[in-house]
């Protein structure tokens, strides 16, 4: 896992009170091949790969960036875009490469989150159950890198209301709009419900 994304998983729980075991802490090393075309196929298969491995439930997800004047690349790609030789920042670079003199109305993008949370199939027992959440922040593409927090591409994702990219601003206001801050909010409350509950218990 991205040790950024591992890093906001674990802080955005606790915000709700949702403690969270890293696969590595379990002793779970094999990871999961993404093979998607969609968030949702990514979240899903990793949770659910994840559950099987440990034998809890799993929370995972999967999440991207769509840009408009790329025709909506990245997307699911996002974090192998460019390639395995690059990291976040060349990732950045590339993008804002191929943006080029994009016109502003061509600059919208959207981080898009999917968060799957997947229960541990029962021997001979049907697929095991996984709830899905979906959570999207619409900003632009920045004319540059601005900012050294986050991860990703944050230092690009220009975000209107606060006249800022995502690299320049604090965690706790970020991920207050986020796209991941909001699929996870969105977890939390789920199991704070009695079917969260009956979710994790069955």
């Amino acid at each position: 896992m991205n040790p950024g994304k591992a890093r906001e998983l674990v802080r955005l729980l606790a915000a709700a009170g949702v403690t969270i075991v890293l696969p590595a802490d379990l002793g779970v090393r094999r990871p999961y091949e993404e093979a998607g075309s969609t968030y949702e196929e990514n979240a899903r298969g990793k949770a659910m790969h994840y559950a099987g491995l440990a034998g809890i439930v799993a929370l995972a997800d999967d999440s991207g960036l769509e840009v408009d004047a790329l025709g909506g690349r990245p997307g699911p790609r996002s974090a192998r875009y460019g390639g395995a030789g690059l990291d976040d920042a060349g990732r950045c670079r590339l993008l804002l490469q191929e943006v080029g003199a994009a016109p502003e109305a061509g600059r919208t993008a959207r981080y898009v989150a999917v968060a799957a949370l997947s229960r541990p199939a029962a021997p001979a027992g049907p697929p095991p159950a996984t709830r899905l959440f979906r959570a999207t922040c619409e900003g632009r593409i920045a004319a540059a890198m601005r900012g050294a927090r986050g991860f990703g591409y944050d230092p690009i994702f220009h975000y209107p209301p606060f006249g800022a990219t995502f690299g320049e601003v604090e965690n706790a206001r970020k991920d207050r709009v986020s796209h991941r801050g909001l699929a996870l909010a969105a977890v939390g409350a789920f199991l704070k419900t009695p079917e969260g509950t009956a979710f994790l218990e069955e």
